[in-house]
């Protein structure tokens, strides 16, 4: 016994003196920056005054560990540091939006923190790690546009290896053999997005939500088809239910034989996250190619 209480108490003592500090009061979504909304047309840039506070609209708070992937993902803009999601790919690499870590066309943030194993983000959970990215470690898609959020896909290369536990592990993707739309099942994502319409905050929680994924071409009818690609697949907003703030970047997953990510969160409407459009994300599939070129993972065949 006395044996196992020394290998704690170092245990505790390493993870303490590799722990990040970070002043939340300085940390917002990425929707909140002016780079976000600089992207779009004149006429659209309205909404950002007249849109709500925002949240993983209708969802609900998840357990300590129902999401072992799910990270957040602080990145260093020069106006600030950014709050968005992103998923365990491998020990080394993180998947995420473009948009988390890409400030206009081509400008990559100098750096940042992935953190893993976080339910509640403000305390020191023995359940998190938190380690440093660098602009080095960063590769989003050569065809990523800004001002349409097409090929709005990135992986991120951390300064040091993740430890898998019970409460971090890496999500799966599909094989490239699966060649299902996924429409008809339901999609549950997962984030730290704002918690109600009146909250000046990101959730300081996990939280989640589900809805029916849909096929594209009802995606289409709601967004058109500029919007909605071969590359984007989509979740009904029924019951107002949707992405939203600081959720971007984040995981969405079906269930077959365990939680499958099939999509990066892209966007959402900007009427609102609970006005019922579908929120769009990046279909994991369609890049898998592209992941394994610019990363260390394996998809299965």
């Amino acid at each position: 016994m006395r044996t196992f209480l020394i290998a704690v108490s170092l245990l505790a003592t390493l993870v303490s003196a590799n722990w990040i500090e970070i002043d939340w009061r300085k940390v917002r979504s990425i929707e909140d920056f002016d780079h976000y909304w600089d992207r779009l047309p004149t006429e659209m840039k309205i909404y950002r005054q007249r849109r709500p506070f925002q949240r993983i609209t209708n969802g609900q708070e998840a357990t300590p560990g129902q999401f072992p992937y799910q990270i957040i993902l602080l990145s260093d803009f020069p106006t600030g540091t950014a709050l968005c999601g992103g998923s365990v790919l491998t020990r080394n690499f993180i998947l995420t939006a473009a948009h988390c870590v890409v400030s206009g066309t081509n400008t990559v943030v100098s750096g940042g923190i992935a953190i893993m194993g976080a339910h509640n983000r403000t305390i020191q959970e023995a359940s998190q790690q938190r380690i440093r990215y660098t602009a080095s470690g960063i590769r989003y898609h050569p065809l990523y546009v800004s001002s349409t959020l097409r090929y709005d896909i990135a992986v991120v290369l951390l300064n040091s290896s993740i430890t898998f536990t019970d409460r971090i592990q890496p999500v799966r993707l599909p094989a490239q053999s699966d060649t299902r739309q996924f429409g008809g099942f339901v999609g549950t994502l997962s984030g730290f997005g704002r918690t109600t319409d009146a909250s000046q905050s990101i959730s300081t929680v996990v939280r989640f939500t589900s809805n029916p994924v849909m096929t594209n071409a009802n995606c289409i009818t709601r967004w058109g088809s500029s919007n909605i690609q071969d590359q984007n697949v989509c979740l009904s907003g029924t019951g107002g239910r949707s992405s939203c703030n600081g959720d971007s970047g984040g995981p969405l997953t079906v269930e077959s034989g365990g939680p499958i990510q099939i999509g990066v969160v892209s966007f959402v409407s900007i009427r609102g996250c609970e006005a019922g459009m579908p929120s769009v994300y990046s279909r994991v599939s369609f890049y898998l190619n592209w992941v394994e070129i610019n990363s260390d993972f394996v998809s299965q065949p």
